[in-house]
């Protein structure tokens, strides 16, 4: 019968095993058969060649069971940590698929009515869409980007929005930046982006607006956002976005993020602090 390695290792632990409880067992047998006594103690002498090989042997059989046992509960250890990592980044990729894909749908049906009232104005917003839409793609699925890129994205969205409603909407986007070429998770801000148009912009018919804010320096990048909205057609429930990006920051930031929300009867506020050391 041919056995694969793991299967040898396997009954060599078995066989090991057997030896290091067999050895004692056949010299306190031996003892009590040859002692004629119902007891024994065992003692080891130092100058019976006999004694020293069997010591030797048990101690040999003894080291190498602590070895095999060893490397076994670290290959253990090892699997259930990859398997976790493994199912955190199958996590992650679903996380990442759910960011935005409505808003892209809907940019598609404004600019199917738009092609033929304004072609120049459909042609600005296909070229912006299309960028985000590739860095979507591709930036999007990366464990890290620059923060000068995460900002040009947020601008994208910005510009496409205020083309899509008609109505004027104020928007203000500082950013404070020590090093641009600091660099954060992807597709992080624009949740949060989003639901200030979705949750207040949207449902606003006048003085809408949005405030946005980026610092960054050696030890953290700070991102906050406010907006007004209508208490009429706010939800009581926690939105999928939201719950999407705590779960994100969960398992990108854990231990080194801060997640504040502010909400009067007319404004909402968020701000997310990142630790990047």
């Amino acid at each position: 019968m041919v056995l694969d390695f793991s299967s040898k290792k396997k009954w060599i632990f078995i066989a090991l095993a057997i030896v290091f409880i067999g050895i004692p067992m056949l010299i306190i047998a031996y003892e009590i058969i040859f002692s004629g006594e119902e007891s024994v103690v065992i003692s080891i002498n130092t100058e019976s060649v006999v004694d020293l090989v069997i010591v030797g042997a048990y101690m040999v059989v003894l080291s190498s069971f602590l070895v095999l046992s060893s490397v076994w509960f670290i290959k253990q250890i090892r699997s259930l940590i990859n398997l976790k990592n493994e199912k955190m980044k199958v996590e992650l990729v679903h996380l990442q698929s759910q960011v935005n894909p409505h808003f892209f749908f809907n940019v598609l049906n404004n600019l199917y009515g738009l092609v033929d009232k304004d072609q120049e104005k459909a042609k600005d917003m296909i070229i912006n869409l299309s960028g985000m839409m590739r860095y979507s793609i591709y930036e999007g699925q990366m464990e890290l980007v620059n923060l000068s890129e995460e900002i040009e994205y947020l601008k994208k969205f910005i510009q496409l929005n205020q083309s899509r409603y008609q109505k004027i909407i104020e928007v203000q986007f500082e950013t404070e930046i020590e090093d641009e070429q600091k660099q954060v998770t992807p597709l992080l801000f624009i949740i949060l982006l989003e639901n200030a148009f979705k949750h207040g912009v949207e449902h606003l018919r006048k003085d809408a607006y949005v405030k946005m804010q980026i610092k960054s320096n050696m030890e953290q990048v700070v991102f906050s956002i406010e907006n007004n909205f209508d208490p009429d057609e706010q939800s009581k429930q926690e939105g999928m976005g939201l719950k999407n990006l705590k779960r994100r920051l969960s398992l990108l930031y854990p231990e080194r993020y801060n997640l504040a929300i502010e909400k009067t009867p007319s404004i909402y506020k968020a701000t997310l602090t990142l630790s990047t050391q």
